[in-house]
C-alpha cells in the first residue's frame, strides 16, 4: 500500500495559556496534535527486536530491516524532545522466573515466541526479555532521557498490567503517536487499546517494523487508517514538529 499523504503540515500558535498545535500530514486526513497533550510511544526498542545477537536474531529472523526503524526512531524522538512532546517507552519481558509471563494457565505461554524458544533451546533460559539482562534493554542510541517515562509491560499491549493509562491522563495526554517493533503486534495491540480507551492515534510507518512479510505491514496501515487512527511518515511529523520548536524559539 502506498498512500499518498496530504501536505497539509504546518504549525498553529495557540492562545495564551492553551497547547500550540502541529497539523501533520497523514492519511485518511491530516491530524492536529496539540503539543502538550500529545505523547510518543516507543514500543519494544529492545536489543532482542532490534539488534544482531539478539532473541529475533537467535531465532533466524534478518534484524537488518530494524536499521531503518531505529535511525527513523532517533529522528522522531529528537523532533518530539525539542518540540516539548512527553515520550513513553514500552519494555516488554518477564522475570527470570517466568511468574509474569502466566504459566501454562494462560495462552500466553503458548503464544509468545520468546518463551516457546526459550522452552525448546533451555540454554537460552534467562537470557532473552529477562529482566536485567541485555536482551532485555533498550537499542544503542534509543535510550530513554531525562524526564522520559518506561512501562515496563509483560503481554503485547502497553495497557495490560501497566499504569500506562494513569501515567497518559494524569497529564491530560489524548494523542498518541506510535513507533516501534512489531508494527502487528505489540505496537497495533497497543494502538487498539488506546484507541478504545479514547486516544487519538498516529501511527508512524516508517518508524515502524512488521513481524511476517511486506504485506504485513500494509495490512496494520489498512487497519489504522481505515478503522483505529491515521497514518504518517517519519519526515512528515518531524517536518511539523521542528516548525513547532523553530516557532518556539
Amino acid at each position: 500500500m502506498n498512500a499518498v499523504l496530504s501536505d497539509k503540515t504546518r504549525y498553529v500558535p495557540a492562545p495564551p495559556g492553551e497547547s500550540p498545535t502541529v497539523v501533520v500530514a497523514a492519511t485518511p486526513e491530516p491530524l492536529e496534535l496539540p503539543l502538550r497533550k500529545t505523547a510518543v510511544i516507543v514500543v519494544d526498542m529492545q536489543n532482542a527486536y532490534a539488534s544482531p545477537g539478539g532473541y529475533r536474531h537467535l531465532a533466524g529472523k534478518d534484524v537488518g530491516p530494524a536499521r531503518l526503524v531505529i535511525d527513523n526512531a532517533k529522528t522522531v524522538l529528537a523532533s518530539a524532545r525539542r518540540a516539548g512532546v512527553s515520550v513513553v517507552y514500552l519494555q516488554n519481558g518477564w522475570d527470570a522466573a517466568l511468574k509474569t509471563a502466566g504459566g501454562p494457565q494462560s495462552p500466553n505461554w503458548y503464544k509468545s515466541n520468546p518463551l516457546k524458544l526459550m522452552r525448546e533451546r533451555p540454554e537460552l533460559a534467562g537470557k532473552i526479555l529477562t529482566h536485567g539482562s541485555w536482551d532485555y534493554e533498550f537499542v544503542a542510541g534509543l535510550e530513554p532521557a531525562e524526564g522520559d517515562f518506561i512501562v515496563p509491560k509483560a503481554r503485547y499491549s502497553g495497557f495490560c498490567g501497566t499504569d500506562l493509562d494513569n501515567i497518559l491522563r494524569a497529564r491530560s495526554i489524548r494523542y498518541l503517536v506510535f513507533i516501534g517493533i512489531a508494527s502487528n503486534v505489540c505496537v497495533e495491540s497497543t494502538l487498539r487499546d488506546a484507541y478504545f480507551r479514547e486516544y487519538f492515534c498516529l501511527f508512524v510507518r516508517d518508524a515502524a517494523q512488521q513481524s511476517g512479510p511486506a504485506f504485513i505491514q500494509d495490512a496494520v496501515v489498512y487497519n489504522v487508517e481505515t478503522f483505529l487512527g491515521w497514518v504518517t511518515e517519519t519526515s512528515a511529523l518531524c517536518g511539523a514538529l521542528d516548525g513547532a520548536a523553530r516557532s518556539g524559539d
